[in-house]
C-alpha cells in the first residue's frame, strides 16, 4: 500500500471528540493527506468552525496516530477555505448520527467534499501558497424559504420542532419530536 494512502486510512479513522460516533472522514473534517518529496505526511483539517474547540484535539491525535504507525515526520494543518459545510458529511456519517439518536442536517446538495480554491490554512503554510480573498457569507442562505423539516431520529416522524437554536455544540440545535415526545440534537445545516 502507497504510503499516502496508508496515512490517509489513519488519519481517516480518528473519531470526532464532540461526535465519537464518527470519524474525522465521515464528518468531512479530513480535507486531505499526502506526503511531501521529503518524506513528510501532511494532513489537513478543516472544522467545522473557525472558532471549534475540538480542532486542538484532533490534530493531535491525527499526529499521534500518524506517528505511531511509523510515520517521523508529521505536519497537521488546519483548512479554512473551502470552509467545512454540512455536504460534506458522508452518507454512512449521517446513518452512524440517526443510529444515535442525533438527527443529521438536509440531504447533500452535492456529493462528496465541495470543489475548492486555494486552501488557507492557519497554521505553519509553505511561503508560496497565496491567500484567498475574503468571501462574505449570508446570515440566511435562503431568506423566506421554509427550512426543511427534520425527522425525529428515533420514530421517523416529521412533526418536530426547535427546543433551542443551539444544544451541546454550536454545530447543534435541541428539537423535539411532537409524536414520540423525545428531544434530540439536530447537526444544523450549514451551506
Amino acid at each position: 500500500m502507497e504510503r499516502a494512502e496508508r496515512a490517509w486510512r489513519i488519519a481517516a479513522e480518528v473519531p470526532d471528540p464532540e461526535l465519537p460516533m464518527l470519524t474525522l472522514a465521515a464528518l468531512g473534517v479530513l480535507h486531505g493527506v499526502e506526503v511531501t518529496p521529503d518524506g513528510t505526511v501532511v494532513a489537513r483539517l478543516t472544522p467545522t468552525y473557525a472558532g471549534c474547540p475540538a480542532v486542538a484535539e484532533m490534530r493531535a491525535e491525527v499526529a499521534t496516530r500518524l506517528r505511531a504507525a511509523g510515520f517521523a515526520d508529521v505536519r497537521v494543518v488546519t483548512v479554512l477555505d473551502p470552509p467545512w459545510t454540512t455536504d460534506r458529511i458522508t452518507d454512512e456519517g449521517r446513518r452512524r448520527l440517526t443510529e444515535h439518536g442525533i438527527a443529521p442536517p438536509g440531504p447533500r446538495r452535492t456529493p462528496g467534499p465541495a470543489a475548492g480554491r486555494t486552501w488557507l490554512s492557519l497554521t505553519t503554510a509553505p511561503a508560496a501558497q497565496a491567500q484567498v480573498p475574503y468571501q462574505e457569507l449570508p446570515l440566511d442562505p435562503d431568506p423566506g424559504q421554509e427550512p426543511p423539516a427534520v425527522a425525529c431520529p428515533r420514530c421517523a416522524s416529521a412533526d418536530t420542532e426547535e427546543l433551542s437554536h443551539f444544544a451541546a455544540t454550536a454545530c447543534t440545535a435541541l428539537r423535539r419530536c411532537r409524536t414520540c415526545l423525545e428531544p434530540f440534537p439536530h447537526v444544523k445545516d450549514l451551506p
